[in-house]
């Protein structure tokens, strides 16, 4: 297993930057390297990556997401799982960290983590999403919604229900 890590502080507030994190739709407008995202479920999303010629498809689960702290997610074909965390640096300024951890079976992969490639392709990517918000200035939409353990939690909790006086009887 071979582990990812790349920060950047980014010159907007936490509540700008995890908000437009959470657009993943919205990621090939400044990803190279994703070709498409798809929203299937709020915890479910269809990625096409790729670079070139070269081209790979595959499913995530959002298992953890708390609005403006952090997302995590795990590759449905088991192949990688990451984390993305978000820290208020100053009133307008966030420090965003990801965490990618992948599984490179064979040769290829062996060869792909020696080249440093993907480490690369994380800062760069991560790069293009500070240079994208920060000439936004604001996000383009937002999903504050909570998730724990793969399922969305309510947005409020339920209050308990009130329990009626029962009259004695007899």
């Amino acid at each position: 297993m071979s582990t990812i890590e790349e920060t950047t502080e980014i010159a907007v507030p936490v509540r700008t930057a995890y908000n437009q994190w959470t657009q993943f739709e919205v990621f090939p407008r400044f990803m190279s390297a994703v070709r498409s995202v798809e929203q299937i479920r709020p915890a479910v999303t269809h990625w096409v990556i790729g670079a070139g010629p070269l081209r790979h498809e595959f499913r995530t689960e959002i298992v953890e997401q708390r609005p403006d702290a952090y997302v995590a997610w795990r590759s449905l074909d088991g192949r990688h799982r990451g984390e993305v965390t978000f820290h208020a640096t100053a009133p307008e300024r966030t420090s965003v960290t990801v965490r990618i951890r992948t599984e490179r079976p064979g040769p290829v992969g062996l060869l792909v983590g020696a080249t440093g490639l993907p480490g690369r392709l994380v800062r760069s990517e991560l790069a293009h999403f500070k240079e994208y918000i920060e000439g936004q200035g604001e996000e383009s939409g937002a999903w504050r919604g909570t998730i724990r353990g793969g399922h969305v939690q309510p947005p409020h909790p339920h209050p308990p229900k009130r329990r009626v006086p029962h009259w004695p009887v007899g």
